[in-house]
């Protein structure tokens, strides 16, 4: 009876986390629907794009890093409230801005969303044993979707309502959001009544100074960092290169996080019965064959023949694009949840400030990657240029993960033959 009582308990802490970062989440993506609009009325060039990309993913990365030692420290319920509260009063001031520098300000604000992640996870993982973490982490990891709320609702509040309307309504839904969540999930977790949230800290100092940290965050950096950076970037991509409506944009780039969000569950459940590293590898392979085929930019060459020249185009049309692009995103899932599953393989009871750090970094790729969209598309002058970007990302995180590798099956073999004294100390 006691154990049916702690299962219950354990799936209402998930079920009410998850739905509180989905809200969270489409806060926090707010701003992929809104420069659609801003890039008429204030004539923003891709670079200008990129910083109000920035503006909210920046202070969602910093963030993180002191989210997750106050999450190792206090109870993350109550922190994960005090965070949904804290950002409401910005979405209000929303429809009072009508520069690039006050959105831009502003979207620091609203970036404290980006931080539900980070009490989220803590407060998730001290539901579940060790073995089934990796499946718990994927289903909370569904809160992504909530970027597909934005870009589903959204476009319809600004049609029926006017864009002024989208700030109070998105504050109204996480207040409530925020205070059913403080009245219905669980306080304490399944291991003890009385937990302690001071045990087992690992100071930032340490984290800094351990590379195999760095380098999980290098994968995060991918596989969350290039997903949020697709999310904001894609509905411009779309009625810029394809000259797709703003609702088309919006609905192919709604499959994408869609999919990409929904997928996480069942990665998790992949990294708990192959492995973390195995599911990621196969994530990596998988999108480096499709960012091949999307760094290629149209084309068009003249074969000079025996008798007249021959012209042949090479373009990827719009469902070619479409699916490669969903390709990527479902792996993308695969990988964000394979890459917490090893995390907490490594360090179980530092999942506040280790998961937070990862998370940062990660985060910093949507604040980075947006940025770095604008200047190589507006200095080469190719839409695809951004995804000859990510290639080039996507090979550093493969090379770094190659290296890691052959350097623990190293050091494996040497404490093997210690161990069996092949080699004295």
């Amino acid at each position: 009876m006691q154990n049916t009582v702690i299962f219950q308990g354990a799936n209402r802490a998930l079920t009410m986390a998850t739905i509180a970062f989905g809200a969270n989440f489409s806060v926090w993506v707010l701003y992929a629907v809104l420069a659609l609009e801003l890039q008429h009325t204030l004539t923003l060039s891709a670079l200008d794009l990129g910083l109000l990309f920035a503006s909210p993913m920046l202070t969602g990365a910093v963030l993180r890093i002191p989210a997750g030692i106050l999450a190792d420290r206090y109870n993350p319920k109550y922190l994960y409230t005090l965070q949904m509260l804290a950002v409401v009063p910005s979405l209000l001031i929303l429809p009072h801005l009508e520069t690039l520098t006050g959105y831009m300000v502003l979207g620091l604000w609203i970036g404290i969303s980006g931080t539900s992640f980070t009490f989220g996870i803590s407060y998730v993982t001290d539901w579940f044993e060790r073995h089934k973490q990796g499946t718990a982490m994927g289903i909370f990891g569904v809160g992504n979707a909530g970027a597909a709320i934005t870009l589903a609702a959204a476009p319809y509040i600004v049609e029926r309502m006017g864009w002024v309307n989208i700030g109070p309504l998105y504050a109204a839904g996480l207040l409530i959001t925020a205070l059913l969540f403080f009245w219905l999930a669980p306080s304490r977790p399944r291991q003890s009544e009385h937990v302690s949230y001071n045990n087992d800290q690992m100071p930032l100092r340490k984290i800094l100074g351990t590379l195999q940290i760095w380098r999980f965050s290098l994968y995060y950096y991918f596989v969350f960092g290039s997903f949020l950076a697709l999310i904001l970037w894609l509905p411009q991509y779309y009625t810029n290169a394809y000259g797709l409506t703003a609702k088309q944009a919006m609905a192919f780039t709604l499959f994408f996080a869609a999919t990409s969000s929904m997928v996480r569950a069942l990665g998790g459940w992949f990294a708990d019965r192959y492995g973390g590293r195995s599911v990621n590898w196969t994530v990596f392979w998988v999108c480096l064959v499709c960012l091949f085929f999307l760094s290629y930019p149209p084309t068009s060459m003249t074969i000079h023949g025996v008798h007249n020249d021959v012209l042949i185009n090479i373009e990827i049309n719009v469902w070619v694009f479409s699916a490669l692009i969903f390709v990527i995103g479902i792996a993308q899932g695969f990988g964000r949840a394979s890459v917490y599953k090893i995390i907490n393989d490594y360090y179980p009871q530092q999942m506040g400030a280790v998961g937070g750090f990862v998370a940062a970094i990660g985060a910093l790729g949507g604040s980075t990657l947006p940025i770095a969209f604008g200047l190589v598309v507006d200095g080469v002058g190719i839409y695809s240029a951004c995804f000859m970007l990510l290639y080039g990302v996507l090979a550093v995180c493969m090379i770094a993960m190659f290296f890691a590798q052959k350097t623990d099956r190293f050091k494996r073999r040497l404490h093997l033959a210690k161990t069996h004294n092949f080699l004295n100390d």
